[in-house]
């Protein structure tokens, strides 16, 4: 009894700083926006930043914390994206955008929220059909399989034999976008904080179990392939959810711009956060944005200082210089910026209070 109750308190104090993490950053975001305004490059990275938190801690969720090494992301982006946008185009629009397809066939529109949800909704009903084989499949055959789901996918979004429904290969536009930063900040927060929640309960201590040891656990009378199944549909529901989001923030929907690059960037960003950290997927997605899209952007520009032609500054140099940065990191933290642990009021209050104690000290 006395267990249960400590256990309801620890899992209440966890929600507490999720659920403060991201008012924080909500109530951030809205005063940013109205002070340097919401086209500026600071809000496009916090926007992207957020859509990239929520995808990375739906991976994290699969690879992190069930110990499943699946390379599929980029394939269940691509679907939640293309049916959020194709469920969002104005009807009198259509005509223009299926322009090679008389149209298309679909000429309704369903409000944007219903449209989101759709798209995940489609990507857990693809990612429940392919996990029926490959979930069978350990390690390495396991995240082969599932990229050579994400490329056929690809492949089959950009069939013109499908165009009147996906447009083929040719551009979804004039969608329903983003008004306001504050909206992809809501939505990837609510997401993220129902991850968190499943994490946190008894389906989250199956998948950690099965992680750890997957004899144990089956000893223990866990269902290894169900289990399996649900954080991998689970999984790809998010992942959908936040294709459709950077289907907003990118305007414009393209199949084959979701390629494998796009699902290495993911994984980048789980590995150096912290495998089986959320918060640590949530601090290394702004930190990645951040630094290949901005920070280090001015290194692509030819500088001259005077008559001297500074070397190397050029077009592409930020990439390099952005790899050197994360092969330094993955060096120096080899468990990722956050291992395994979260942050929490506790370890933040401690630390404040060591350094204070110190200082007094001094």
């Amino acid at each position: 009894m006395l267990l249960s109750a400590f256990c309801k308190i620890a899992q209440a104090k966890r929600l507490s700083v999720y659920v403060l993490l991201i008012s924080t950053l909500f109530v951030g975001v809205y005063i940013l926006e109205n002070t340097v305004g919401a086209n500026s490059m600071l809000m496009m990275v916090l926007k992207k930043g957020a859509i990239y938190a929520l995808v990375a801690v739906a991976m994290n969720l699969l690879n992190g914390f069930t110990g499943l090494f699946s390379l599929g992301q980029s394939g269940f982006m691509l679907i939640g994206a293309n049916i959020y946008a194709i469920f969002t185009i104005e009807t009198g629009n259509r005509a223009q955008v299926y322009q090679y397809y008389g149209g298309g066939i679909i000429q309704f529109t369903l409000p944007t929220l219903v449209s989101i949800i759709l798209g995940g909704l489609v990507a857990a009903f693809f990612a429940f059909l392919i996990g029926l084989p490959v979930l069978r499949l350990k390690s390495d055959y396991l995240a082969i399989a599932t990229l050579g789901f994400a490329e056929i996918i690809r492949a089959i979004f950009q069939y013109d034999g499908l165009g009147p429904i996906t447009n083929g290969s040719n551009l979804l536009r004039k969608f329903v976008v983003f008004e306001t930063a504050l909206f992809p900040f809501a939505v990837a927060g609510a997401c993220i904080l129902l991850i968190a929640l499943m994490i946190h309960s008894t389906y989250g201590r199956a998948f950690k179990a099965i992680r750890d040891d997957e004899i144990a656990a089956e000893a223990m009378g866990i269902n290894l392939f169900r289990h399996k199944q649900m954080s991998f549909v689970i999984s790809s529901f998010f992942a959908g959810i936040g294709g459709a989001l950077l289907a907003m923030y990118q305007t414009t929907v393209q199949a084959k711009a979701f390629t494998a690059a796009m699902t290495y960037e993911i994984l980048l960003i789980v590995v150096i956060g912290g495998m089986g950290s959320i918060s640590g997927s949530i601090l290394a997605s702004f930190l990645f944005v951040a630094a290949s899209e901005w920070w280090l952007r001015f290194l692509d520009n030819v500088t001259v200082i005077g008559t001297f032609k500074v070397p190397l500054m050029r077009s592409g140099f930020r990439m390099v210089v952005f790899s050197v940065i994360i092969m330094a990191v993955v060096l120096f933290y080899r468990q990722g910026i956050m291992g395994d642990k979260e942050l929490s009021l506790h370890r933040l209050g401690a630390r404040f209070t060591r350094k204070k104690g110190g200082a007094d000290h001094g």
